[in-house]
């Protein structure tokens, strides 16, 4: 367990007990766990696209399903509108499982940067959340996050900018809160967030930006170095609230 008393108020006495982060040490932590995780950062950043596909080709199911019916449907330049309808139907359960997915596999991957952190033995289980009790959770964070997303466009993404920080803290908590609630995790995820927003958006920033430096390698390479900017979000976790003694691995 967390400690003697509720993970939740554990976690806040974490949180506002936590020094402030250095950007230096979270920073070269990260390419040196990073040279140690690259490919299973490259098989995670794979297995989002092929988990996600089968619902890419549902969303667009309409549109394939009125072109093999009725070919002449395009003629015009413009869809259907009753796919189009289906399709704007069908969005909020497309994102909600992108998302789902999403938060999954790279709390996934923040396990398998703590395994090659601490030097532990353990499988690659890149599906290790993707069931009970995380799948649960992971649905909570995911509509949580819908509704943030929905808000932030009513503000014309300004406030995207914002949530950015808080949102992004969210599989770390998946991923090491396990006796959290996804509610507790959404929770969490803004009072560190709110304490280090600066600090935390600077390493997102700068670290999404040497994630690209891949497009040198004919474009192939970002799909090796899109995964550095997610390590960061393990050494803050780390660095503040710090892991459970009995974690499962």
């Amino acid at each position: 367990m967390l400690t003697s008393g509720s993970p939740k108020s554990f976690l806040s006495q974490r949180i506002e007990q936590s020094n402030p982060l250095d950007f230096g040490s979270i920073f070269n932590g990260s390419i040196e766990l990073f040279k140690k995780v690259w490919l299973q950062g490259f098989i995670t950043l794979l297995l989002t696209f092929v988990s996600i596909l089968p619902f890419y080709i549902v969303l667009y199911s309409p549109l394939i399903a009125y072109g093999i019916t009725d070919p002449t449907s395009f003629d015009n330049g413009h869809a259907p509108p009753g796919a189009l309808i289906f399709m704007f139907l069908l969005m909020p359960f497309f994102f909600l499982a992108v998302m789902t997915i999403g938060l999954c596999l790279n709390a996934a991957f923040l396990r398998i940067c703590q395994q090659n952190d601490l030097g532990e033995v353990g499988k690659d289980a890149y599906f290790f959340y993707l069931k009970k009790p995380y799948l649960g959770k992971a649905l909570m964070l995911s509509l949580i996050m819908l509704g943030l997303v929905f808000l932030a466009m009513l503000t014309c993404g300004l406030g995207a900018i914002y949530l950015a920080v808080p949102m992004s803290l969210f599989p770390a908590f998946l991923a090491f809160g396990k006796d959290l609630t996804g509610m507790e995790m959404a929770k969490a995820g803004f009072a560190l967030g709110n304490k280090n927003w600066g600090i935390i958006f600077a390493l997102l920033l700068v670290m999404g930006l040497v994630a690209q430096l891949g497009v040198i390698l004919c474009f192939v390479g970002f799909f090796f170095t899109a995964m550095l900017s997610k390590i960061p979000v393990y050494f803050i976790y780390k660095n503040t609230i710090g892991f459970q003694d009995d974690m499962e691995v």
